[in-house]
């Protein structure tokens, strides 16, 4: 297999509010907004008060040299068998600078290479959908897994 790009969407539902309590400093979580993790950049904000949030992006698909799928790009974070998808949990200050207060990784190992090569033999995108507010009310962190996170082949369009 050659490396291949995958139209990769994550879709977020349930979001927490623009303000969901103190963080582990005491500070309030006001303003908040989620974003896509790119590199040491967070872009594509959502406020945390919308409806639903959704973010598109290529990521490249190959077998690493034992055959197993490895995949890269710049949404991709981690080495190689620990890939991930970074969403990131901000703040803005009366600046308008971004804080990050909370983080939360989308682990591409969790992900069924089955449901990969299904989408890469039809040539579809795989979506993760996933609720962006933990049973606390804050916003989801950590690594997301399933039954937390599912993912799925694109619909046909």
């Amino acid at each position: 297999m050659e490396p291949t790009t995958v139209r990769f969407t994550v879709e977020g539902h349930s979001l927490p509010g623009l303000s969901c309590g103190l963080d582990l400093d005491g500070r309030p979580c006001d303003d908040v907004h989620v974003g896509l993790a790119r590199g040491t950049e967070t872009v594509e904000l959502v406020r945390g008060d919308a409806e639903r949030a959704r973010w598109s992006f290529d990521v490249v698909v190959s077998p690493d040299d034992g055959g197993a799928l490895d995949f890269e790009g710049p949404f991709v974070h981690g080495r190689r068998g620990e890939r991930s998808l970074g969403l990131r949990w901000i703040r803005l200050t009366q600046d308008d600078e971004l804080d990050v207060f909370r983080a939360a990784k989308l682990r591409l190992s969790d992900l069924d290479p089955r449901i990969v090569e299904q989408a890469l033999a039809h040539g579809r995108g795989l979506v993760a959908r996933l609720g962006l507010t933990e049973g606390d009310g804050y916003p989801r962190c950590a690594s997301v897994r399933p039954p937390d996170v599912s993912w799925s082949v694109e619909a046909e369009r």
